[in-house]
């Protein structure tokens, strides 16, 4: 069975990236880090030559990018499924999106670039909207396009609202583990009785 090929995210490229180099680059991210992450490494990992890899990607940074993509449209999409039989599209979006907050930190990617480069996140909190940031927020409007239409959420600027509730959450991914001394099962109930209240009609 031939292995799914993804296509980078970015203009960067138009040849699609085989599954088993975004495995090696997972594996070896996980075993030393982003920064410590090269192409020869990943090249190695995969059993193809660096030069296949430079005819796919100009960088190992977008490589990362991919997998880390990959992972959470993923995640994304399961935290979705589980709260498909909710009442109705807001009860839903709430849901998959505490879903996703509890889930992320916890996924052994995302908690490897905390422990070794965690300052990695912090242009996403202040400078620039990520890769993942803009797969969460086209879930999101869709959700909120959705519960418009059933009319469990307030009309609105569907981009505006989709940014707010993605800024909005980021940070209780980020710093998940300050929420730990108050328990974060609270902190997530509390985050999402706002998010389902701010969008009621």
């Amino acid at each position: 069975m031939p292995s799914q090929r993804h296509k980078p995210a970015g203009p960067t490229s138009e040849r699609e990236i085989p599954d088993a180099v975004l495995d090696a680059t997972r594996s070896a991210v996980l075993a030393v880090g982003v920064r410590r992450t090269t192409l020869t490494d990943v090249a190695k990992r995969a059993g193809v030559s660096r030069m296949t890899l430079y005819r796919l990607v100009p960088d190992v940074t977008t490589l990362i990018l991919e997998v880390m993509s990959r992972e959470f449209a993923t995640l994304l999409t399961d935290a979705e499924r589980a709260a498909a039989r909710k009442k109705n599209a807001r009860a839903r979006l709430a849901t998959t999106s505490v879903a996703v907050v509890r889930r992320l930190p916890d996924e052994a990617l995302f908690r490897r670039v905390l422990d070794v480069d965690p300052e990695l996140l912090l242009p996403y909190l202040t400078d620039r909207i990520g890769t993942t940031q803009q797969i969460a927020m086209a879930h999101v409007r869709r959700m909120l396009a959705d519960g418009q239409a059933d009319g469990s959420v307030r009309r609105g600027n569907l981009d505006v609202m989709a940014t707010s509730l993605v800024v909005m959450a980021t940070p209780f991914v980020v710093s998940s583990r300050l929420l730990d001394g108050v328990g974060r099962d609270g902190v997530l109930t509390e985050l999402e009785r706002a998010i389902d209240r701010w969008l009621a009609p």
